[in-house]
């Protein structure tokens, strides 16, 4: 498996993301995440694989998040509810997403934790 890099090409972060692997030489398969939404099996794996809590995997900043008024409603939802959720719309998971070739997952842009992770 490549470095896959989950993003949506409009979002200015995921454009700094990306200028910042080529910069760095990191070979990875691009992904549009409107276009191609994850599945929940992977969002599932992602997010057992990343450590984090699942909330995390949530694009809380995003017009969808704010109009299905999730800040309200996933303390009540269950894990497999909030999968089934993001896995509905891209536009609900956090990008841009990173999955390394040993499998870890980062959700978000953080230049020291991609290095990190990348060996870099």
């Amino acid at each position: 498996m490549s470095t896959q890099f989950i993003e949506y090409p409009k979002c200015t972060t995921c454009k700094k993301a990306k200028k910042w692997l080529e910069e760095q030489g990191v070979t990875f398969a691009d992904r549009h995440i409107a276009e191609q939404a994850p599945t929940a099996e992977e969002l599932r794996g992602w997010w057992q694989a990343s450590g984090l809590p699942l909330k995390r995997f949530f694009n809380t900043c995003g017009m969808k998040y704010r109009e299905l008024n999730l800040a309200a409603k996933l303390g009540e939802m269950s894990e497999e509810e909030q999968l089934q959720l993001l896995a509905s719309d891209g536009m609900l998971v956090k990008r841009p997403l990173l999955v390394t070739e040993d499998g870890s997952v980062i959700p978000g842009f953080k230049a020291e934790a991609w290095s990190s992770a990348l060996g870099k």
